[in-house]
């Protein structure tokens, strides 16, 4: 390696401050667990946090016009990276507390394994939203997929966790398939792995990218949950371990929306003709498929499962606009959608009687009578996800719906708003049964962490996220279109 090679690299640390401090924590992570072993389980979850708020501040300290290549090209640094890198540290930080509160009221459950694991997941979601080349790509998506395999299947003990995790390893391995051979044939076919040197070959189209980039697409609409590429997330949501549910449903959705901003805008640019068609059929699907099969979900957790899936279509409608419109678009749903699917989850594992999770909605019947600021905050919650105005899932259902219609998608628009009306109902039905059924048995007080989490995810939801709303359309929009 020559010496300018090296200087280079040299110059790239300071830019890579955010995978470094989650580098630096694994390792420390990694030697206090050999040592302490889970009796630490408690600080390295605290560790883990700190160190991913601080990767999160030290991503959004990144220049605001700086877009440059880095590790001899093999990443890009750019402030639409920047922004998904600092709200998916932030929810991470927060979905781990959950998750070590939630393990410390069970016995044995507190490992130290679990933090690292959150941790390196998010490394990978880092690397993927700074791809700049197919094998980066590849590696940063295996990275966050191979710890989400075991997140998982954590409870070794219990069957439906590892039924969980053997179902979404199985069928990663698949989607893995798929990106691998779309990515083999775009190689093939544009004679690199780099995405400037792609998007050379694609403003000359040809079948062979086409069939390439399809695959592609196949195999991240896998990780996205779209329909009809969802068929994992039901059963892997139901048999997860909640705070590990409340985790799959929130980064890593932020993360595959990046990377496909990155893929579709970048080296495939050129060929917008080509994917804007298949992105609208993926994002008409999925909206539908949310919105009706979750009508006859009694689970909570494979219901929000569902809903997860019909919210990926709002974020499949905005990428299919295209260009900094389109990114901007879907980083400002993202944003709003996270932390009130996070607050839902907390709420969620707020929610026990005789030291067992409440899995149904029948479960939720008379919250009202016995947990009101519970009801209250989950009212909340469940109305913003289904886009009721004043709180801010309106206003991220109008940015998608407004960048549609500026486009011109308006068949597109026209099935996101039927699915909006359905979906409206799965949610009404939960809060039927919180605010009017029979109130069963007494339930105890929700721990610090679970209370104070979904208490601030619902005041981000109204007022905060809609007073701060001009701002953050502001910034995303101005991180495109320094981007793409």
């Amino acid at each position: 390696m020559n010496a300018a090679l090296l200087a280079s690299y040299a110059a790239d640390l300071d830019l890579l401050r955010p995978e470094l401090v989650l580098v630096g924590f694994a390792l420390i992570g990694v030697l206090h667990g050999a040592w302490i072993g889970d009796r630490g389980a408690g600080f390295v979850s605290f560790l883990g946090a700190a160190a991913l708020i601080a990767a999160g501040v030290f991503a959004l300290q990144a220049p605001a016009d700086l877009a440059r290549p880095a590790l001899n090209g093999a990443i890009v640094l750019d402030p639409y990276g920047a922004f998904a890198k600092a709200v998916i540290a932030f929810t991470a930080a927060a979905a781990l507390m959950l998750s070590a509160e939630f393990f410390a009221r069970t016995k044995g459950e507190a490992r130290f394994e679990f933090p690292l694991l959150i941790v390196l997941s998010v490394l990978g979601m880092f690397v993927m939203v700074s791809a700049n080349d197919l094998i980066t790509l590849y590696v940063g998506l295996e990275l966050q997929s191979l710890a989400a395999y075991v997140l998982a299947a954590f409870r070794r003990d219990d069957a439906r966790s590892s039924e969980a995790g053997l179902k979404y390893f199985v069928l990663g391995a698949l989607s893995s398939g798929l990106l691998l051979y779309g990515a083999s044939l775009v190689y093939g076919f544009s004679g690199s792995v780099r995405f400037d040197q792609i998007a050379l070959a694609a403003a000359t189209g040809g079948v062979g990218l086409v069939f390439g980039l399809v695959f592609m697409i196949a195999g991240l609409a896998f990780k996205l949950s779209a329909a009809p590429f969802h068929m994992w997330t039901p059963d892997v949501y139901e048999g997860s371990p909640t705070p590990v549910t409340a985790f799959f449903a929130t980064a890593p959705k932020l993360a595959v929306v990046a990377l496909f901003a990155r893929v579709l805008y970048g080296p495939f640019a050129g060929m917008q003709d080509d994917w804007q068609s298949v992105l609208i059929v993926l994002s008409g699907i999925t909206l539908l498929v949310g919105a009706f099969i979750a009508l006859a979900q009694t689970n909570l957790k494979r219901l929000m499962a569902y809903s997860s899936i019909h919210n990926v279509g709002f974020a499949l409608m905005a990428l299919a606009v295209g260009g900094a419109a389109g990114a901007g678009a879907a980083l400002v749903y993202m944003t709003i959608y996270l932390p009130t699917t996070l607050g839902v989850f907390a709420v969620i594992m707020a929610l026990r009687r005789d030291g067992k999770e409440l899995e149904t909605v029948d479960d939720l019947a008379g919250l009202a009578g016995r947990r009101p600021w519970l009801a209250a905050l989950l009212t909340a919650l469940l109305f913003s996800l289904a886009g009721i105005p004043p709180l801010a899932g309106f206003f991220g259902k109008y940015v998608a719906f407004s960048a549609a219609l500026q486009a011109g998608l308006y068949p597109i628009a026209i099935i996101a708003a039927l699915a909006t009306v359905i979906s409206a109902a799965y949610y009404l039905m939960i809060l039927s049964k919180v605010w009017f059924g029979q109130p069963g048995k007494p339930m105890p007080a929700p721990g610090p962490v679970v209370a104070l989490t979904a208490g601030a995810a619902t005041l981000m939801t109204f007022p905060a996220l809609v007073l701060a709303f001009g701002a953050l359309a502001t910034a995303a929009a101005a991180a495109a279109a320094a981007s793409f």
